[in-house]
């Protein structure tokens, strides 16, 4: 048993004591605080009557009234930086604001299960979506050929840090007369030469997740220690990030809904598809049709394929399966363009379906018509429901939805993002998307979100040739007269809505017989529709626009599409812009249009440079990926996860990823229970007349507190905040007795069972591997506690410079701990069952702060 602190209380001024039968009692509580009450039976003697006047062993003499008003004054304001509590207090919050939804535990052998199909998942996703990187022993690497880098790159050397590449060339080394290839690298104070095959096992390109590509500074030769620090910070991050995902997928793995049925009408209607489907498309309808038929989880998958490779038939097939099973699908578009090609689609591939109800919400339709379509929606009488962001609205109500279709995800929102996310947990999601974002695509690639990838073009399929230039009219002129001769249509695409006049002008002259027109999203909805009706009907032969014509328009007759100022533009959006061309069997052209290539950033000239290397079909995928380098990882990992990543750089970042992912097993910490933690320190606090008076029920604060840290870390911060809004900053003896408390909970977190202190030694026994305490330990913003540290059999062990008096080794003792327990959200808990400890079963839990 932990020594306890032992607060004595005792009365005085009673008017008639001996009629008071004196009641004492050793009030125990878990924690090993002990404190002995004395009192009279049916009085409450912590109130603060004048008559009563509470007299105790304490430090502080202060008088009452000074007392109160010292801690009045005191509540007014904590400060964090000077108080340890408060300051890990906001820490706990923190990340508890991040993990407001609880996850589910798991049975034992559900554990198992999910950690080996995580693996299993990640190993066939990073085989089928990064086998160009797979090395020899089936670890993904992001490691850079020397031959591959050009002078003035920037790499990163995962030992040095970041240097400038200067180039390759031979030289002769100590050890051989032979001259062999070097590969010269600049760093901060002077040039370093690694041998061309060594440097291809030790260097990553070094790319930023924001704009600019320049690091911040060089690292140092002579002077590793910076690097280190930011290499283990981006650790950090990545062991959280992979924590943060397990919780996520261990959470759609808990959700339940019955396998939808499997019907004879399916196979009709999949007789009705007027194409021999290509191999990956094939193999994309089995994948569906699993998750749909086969599994109680809800669908959360990605289908990765090139504009016109099929994506769509794969979720016409999907939503036919919801729907006859009862339920509604949701077919949801970034633009009413898409959205009404959509419906027309689906219209058509279901019209021998009488039965099945298809309806288009949109702001084209009447009050009174949308009012109708609501009221179909909530009373099921509408089937399918096609529309754009407005059917994620409040006021759109679903009888018994069962599937949400979402097509180029990459278009919508951070609002319109996080509520498809909300219906993943819950209904059957199915994302379409030739470019994926990057999130999208990187929760694909580890494994944690099924994908399926159409990488094979149809048999009748041109790949679309690809021209950039710097503008100029003769070349537009001529683009279009090439078309226009052939009897096709022609797309002119800018970035904003101000120019298309200009352009439209300047085409009315060039060609005064041709049907020319303007769309963009700022249109009346009448005359937008009308226009984008008469270019599909080719009755308008040129159309000047916005990229509202990015995603989804199927016009086979239009081949060959102009884009000015595509430096503005960013990668996906220029590839899905190229993809509305080439739908048949000629040949499209794609004109890419720049200005003066010295006006733009290396970042657009490096876009460019990666579109056109990306001609042939099937390409959106590596161009998606491509794309994550150039244009940042905020809709990756957030803002905070973005600095982490930018220490390293992205490709680091990456191989740190997926070493971490096939390490989870490893990373893991085993809590133990709350009471089983002793703290052999002697100190024992004494409370000050004046503040057990202050409070309205001493004993009942005390026992509150042990009952808050006994629950978890969470409950002890929120007594704590409590006490201290109704009472002020406590007083010196009360911090002690709180920090003893904060000790054992995150002791109990932390794995360790015991904590002694032996002259200038301080030990912890502990449950923890060598290898979590090394990357707790690193993780230690404090060089102080981090130097001091060493683990040995089982055992945290640290030599003070002196032997501190109990009060400072507390504070030490706290102060350690909380720099250890910050780093607890990168770690997976393993909780041990006390029912069936014997039998070595456990139950796993995602850390919950």
């Amino acid at each position: 048993m932990a020594t306890g602190a032992v607060c004595i209380f005792s009365v005085s001024g009673l008017k008639d004591r001996t009629s008071l039968p004196e009641l004492s009692f050793k009030f125990q509580i878990s924690s090993g605080f002990s404190r002995l009450f004395s009192f009279g039976r049916s009085y409450n003697l912590f109130r603060r009557p004048s008559s009563l006047c509470a007299n105790a062993f304490f430090t502080e003499g202060i008088s009452v009234s000074t007392g109160r008003r010292k801690i009045q004054q005191s509540k007014e304001k904590i400060d964090s930086d000077s108080d340890p509590i408060a300051a890990l207090n906001e820490k706990i919050r923190r990340e508890h604001v991040k993990r407001e939804v609880a996850g589910p535990t798991m049975d034992p052998e559900e554990a198992e299960k999910y950690i080996q199909m995580v693996r299993g998942q990640q190993q066939r996703g990073l085989q089928k979506l990064k086998g160009d990187r797979a090395a020899k022993d089936g670890v993904f690497s992001y490691k850079v050929d020397p031959y591959e880098l050009r002078s003035g790159d920037y790499v990163v050397h995962k030992k040095v840090g970041i240097g400038r590449f200067v180039g390759i060339k031979y030289d002769v080394s100590k050890n051989s007369p032979e001259p062999i290839e070097y590969a010269f690298i600049e760093y901060a104070d002077g040039m370093a030469k690694l041998p061309v095959k060594q440097a291809a096992r030790m260097l990553y390109r070094y790319n930023l997740p924001n704009e600019t590509k320049k690091p911040r500074a060089l690292s140092k030769l002579n002077d590793t220690s910076v690097w280190e620090r930011r290499r283990i910070k981006g650790k950090i991050a990545v062991q959280k990030m992979v924590v943060d995902l397990m919780e996520l997928y261990l959470h759609r793995l808990k959700q339940r809904r019955l396998p939808h049925p499997k019907t004879l009408a399916m196979d009709e209607f999949i007789s009705q598809f007027p194409y021999e489907p290509t191999p990956d498309q094939k193999q994309a309808f089995i994948d569906v049709e699993k998750d749909l038929t086969e599994r109680e989880t809800p669908m959360d998958r990605l289908i990765c394929g090139d504009v016109g490779f099929g994506k769509t038939e794969v979720a016409l097939r999907a939503i036919f399966c919801v729907v006859s099973g009862g339920k509604q699908a949701m077919v949801l578009a970034p633009t009413i363009v898409l959205a009404k090609q959509h419906f027309d689609v689906i219209s058509e591939r279901f019209s021998s379906c009488p039965h099945i109800k298809v309806g288009l919400l949109s702001r084209f339709q009447t009050k009174a018509e949308k009012e109708e379509y609501l009221a179909m929606i909530k009373n099921g009488h509408l089937d399918i429901i096609v529309g754009t962001h407005a059917l994620l609205g409040n006021r759109v109500v679903y009888n018994n939805l069962g599937l949400l279709v979402v097509d180029e995800e990459q278009r919508f929102g951070v609002r319109q993002k996080e509520k498809i996310a909300s219906f993943k947990t819950s209904v059957d999601v199915l994302t379409l998307s030739a470019t994926p974002i990057p999130r999208t695509l990187y929760l694909a690639l580890t494994g944690f979100r099924d994908a399926s990838l159409i990488s094979t073009p149809p048999p009748e399929r041109v790949p679309i040739r690809t021209h950039l230039s710097p503008y100029s009219e003769e070349k537009v002129i001529s683009a279009i007269t090439f078309e226009l001769d052939r009897g096709g249509q022609v797309f002119y695409v800018l970035p904003r809505i101000k120019g298309l006049e200009e352009v439209a002008e300047f085409l009315e002259h060039s060609f005064p017989d041709v049907p020319i027109a303007i769309a963009h999203g700022k249109q009346y909805s009448k005359q937008l529709e009308d226009t984008m009706e008469k270019f599909a009907q080719g009755e308008t032969k040129i159309l000047i626009s916005t990229n509202i014509v990015e995603s989804g328009l199927d016009i086979q007759n239009a081949n060959t599409i102009i884009i000015q100022d595509v430096h503005i533009f960013g990668l996906a959006q220029l590839y899905q812009l190229r993809g509305r061309v080439g739908r048949a069997d000629k040949e499209a052209h794609a004109y890419l249009f720049y200005p003066d290539k010295a006006l733009l950033s290396d970042q657009a000239l490096e876009r460019l440079a990666a579109l056109e290397e990306c001609r042939d079909l099937g390409q959106g995928f590596q161009l998606a990926e491509r794309d994550m380098g150039i244009r940042g990882f905020g809709n990756i990992f957030g803002e905070q996860q973005t600095g982490d990543v930018g220490n390293v750089g992205i490709d680091l970042f990456f191989e740190m990823l997926f070493e971490t992912l096939s390490k989870v097993e490893e990373h893991r910490v085993v809590p133990i229970p709350y009471k089983s933690v002793q703290l052999d320190i002697n100190i024992n606090p004494h409370l000050s007349s004046e503040y057990i008076n202050y409070l309205d029920n001493p004993m009942k604060v005390i026992s509150e507190a042990e009952k808050a840290a006994e629950k978890d870390v969470w409950s002890l911060m929120q007594f704590t905040e409590n006490l201290r809004r109704h009472y002020g900053k406590e007083p010196r003896s009360m911090e002690i007795l709180l920090k003893k408390l904060y000790v054992r909970r995150m002791s109990a977190d932390l794995g360790i069972s015991k904590i002694y202190a032996s002259g200038k030694m301080v030990g912890m026994k502990t449950n923890m591997t060598k290898k979590v305490f090394k990357i707790m330990s690193d993780s230690m913003a404090s060089d102080i506690h981090r130097n001091s540290l060493v683990f040995a059999e089982k055992e945290i062990k640290a030599e003070l410079l002196l032997e501190l008096p109990k009060e400072q080794l507390l504070n030490w003792i706290f102060q350690c701990l909380s720099e250890l327990y910050s780093s607890l959200p990168a770690f997976v808990k393993k909780f041990q069952c006390p029912i069936t400890m014997a039998m070595k079963d456990t139950q796993y839990y995602l850390l919950q702060c």
